[in-house]
């Protein structure tokens, strides 16, 4: 049996987690030994097992209570961390606000086992229906087969990620499963071996970008991301984050695009960069405004968000 630890944070979301760990029940689990931890960030609103309607699913599910918000970065470590001294094998981060095909796991699976250098393995995501960001553009028949995530990609010189085939509905063109340049941390299936390595997500991160330092760190450590077009799942985008566009994007984007950006960016796409945040400083939302001064005096972690 291959064991595998599905590790999720709950932040004041239990509709979401429900509904998502639901889905997690109907899985095709031939030959895995399957365990799924979550982790409550919040002091109040905190997800129970009991709220599973599946009783023999519920003696799979762990609950981990945190004293305070660690953010999606640390809240995903301390599961990791104990799935790897307990001998699991792989670790799906996954977000609450996620639906998942029963293949989900066997494909990813599939993949991760057909080469050792293959570290990372990500599923085709669509929109969950009702969350595109244009949902006004689409027909009734192709809502929930609008694509989020395609695989991933860093401009560099512009330093912003993207996802390949983002706002498009599915027409089989992107079915050809390949690398890809980032992960997304929606959802990740990683070999114990990448974590062995390089290590856990950045805490500085907290949340936004933290999937795209890992990304890069296990590629400089020559493991392979692999994009899986037969495993699928849906998102509810940004729900766990006010959606999109709200204050908490404004501030952990800004100060963690900084972070990344000037850690990782060419020369030339720094100094714009270093541009860029003067500017926001003046003309800048106002958490905009407090994430590059936040970055510039180092108040990493949780940072100065408070809403």
């Amino acid at each position: 049996m291959i064991r595998i630890t599905i590790s999720i944070v709950n932040y004041k979301g239990n509709k979401n987690t429900k509904e998502c760990i639901e889905s997690l029940s109907k899985l095709d689990l031939f030959g895995i030994a399957l365990s799924v931890v979550v982790v409550n960030n919040s002091q109040e609103g905190r997800f129970s097992s009991n709220l599973v309607h599946n009783n023999q699913f519920q003696d799979k599910i762990t609950i981990i209570d945190n004293k305070q918000n660690l953010g999606f970065s640390e809240g995903h470590n301390i599961v990791i961390k104990n799935a790897l001294k307990n001998g699991e094998e792989y670790v799906l981060l996954l977000n609450n606000d996620t639906i998942v095909d029963k293949n989900l796991l066997l494909e990813l699976l599939k993949a991760l086992e057909s080469d050792k250098k293959v570290g990372i393995a990500v599923p085709k995501i669509y929109f969950a229906k009702g969350y595109e960001f244009h949902k006004m553009r689409y027909k009734k028949e192709e809502l929930g087969k609008v694509f989020w995530y395609a695989g991933g990609i860093i401009d560099f010189k512009n330093v912003i990620g993207f996802h390949k085939g983002v706002d498009e509905v599915d027409n089989g063109q992107y079915d050809r499963q390949e690398e890809t340049e980032i992960a997304t941390g929606c959802c990740m299936l990683v070999k114990k071996d990448v974590f062995e390595s390089i290590g856990y997500f950045n805490k500085q991160y907290f949340l936004y970008y933290e999937d795209a330092d890992f990304s890069i760190r296990a590629k400089k450590a020559e493991y392979t991301i692999i994009y899986v077009p037969t495993s699928v799942l849906w998102h509810k985008n940004a729900s766990a984050a006010g959606g999109s566009g709200s204050t908490l994007q404004d501030y952990y984007i800004t100060r963690n695009r900084l972070m990344f950006g000037i850690q990782y960016a060419p020369i030339r796409s720094k100094v714009a960069l270093l541009k860029e945040s003067i500017t926001l400083l003046f003309w800048g939302r106002k958490w905009q405004k407090i994430g590059v001064i936040d970055y510039f005096f180092r108040n990493f972690g949780k940072g100065s968000y408070n809403q």
